[in-house]
């Protein structure tokens, strides 16, 4: 990372973390920006918001829900999570693990938009509704769009179930939705290798 890129990098940390332009900044632990390399960014995961833990730890997808993504991308595709970018729309837990409001979004939206500037990935992986919905500007939900490569901005986008809701299965509908988020991965693992093979 060249040394203007990091001190807009620091820049922006300083200012995501001094935010109070809206009421999570009155009940929140840490600030959880992201974690992951910001050199050389192939990927960035987008999550909703979050949990108790990573708003414990200020460190995002700790939790169960973290501990099933990581095991995903690697036993599913061998893909190492230390080598993606992983944030979320929404850097304050919202109480209680509620879905961020608009308004949230929007007060976040400026900080996620200059991590996407800053980073320049190739691909964007968001999971669950509230991310998907929020970059794509739709009203159609993730059991339509999970596993359907989008273009934002020129960039590969792909929608997939967020972890914690295969964790709300069981049952058939357990194996179904654990084998749509399987197909999904390698075929996020597939597009990583086209690039590794460009670059």
């Amino acid at each position: 990372m060249n040394i203007n890129i990091t001190s807009a990098w620091n820049l922006l940390k300083s200012q995501i973390e001094a935010c109070r332009k809206c009421d999570l900044c009155r009940t929140r632990n840490n600030i959880v920006i992201g974690d992951g390399p910001v050199e050389h960014c192939k990927c960035i995961i987008i999550g909703e918001a979050p949990g108790e833990e990573e708003d414990l730890s200020g460190k995002p997808f700790v939790g169960p829900a973290g501990k099933l993504l990581t095991k995903i991308l690697m036993n599913g595709a061998g893909i190492d999570r230390k080598t993606l970018y992983i944030t979320n729309a929404v850097k304050c837990r919202p109480p209680g693990n509620d879905n961020p409001t608009n308004k949230q979004l929007i007060a976040c939206n400026d900080f996620l938009e200059a991590q996407l500037l800053l980073l320049q990935p190739s691909i964007i992986v968001t999971l669950g509704n509230v991310p998907t919905k929020w970059l794509l500007k739709t009203s159609t939900g993730i059991s339509s769009l999970r596993g359907k490569w989008q273009k934002w901005r020129g960039l590969d986008l792909l929608p997939m179930f967020h972890p914690s809701y295969l964790l709300r299965q069981s049952g058939e509908a357990e194996k179904r939705v654990k084998q749509m988020t399987w197909d999904d991965v390698k075929a996020l693992k597939a597009k990583l290798d086209e690039l590794n093979k460009l670059n």
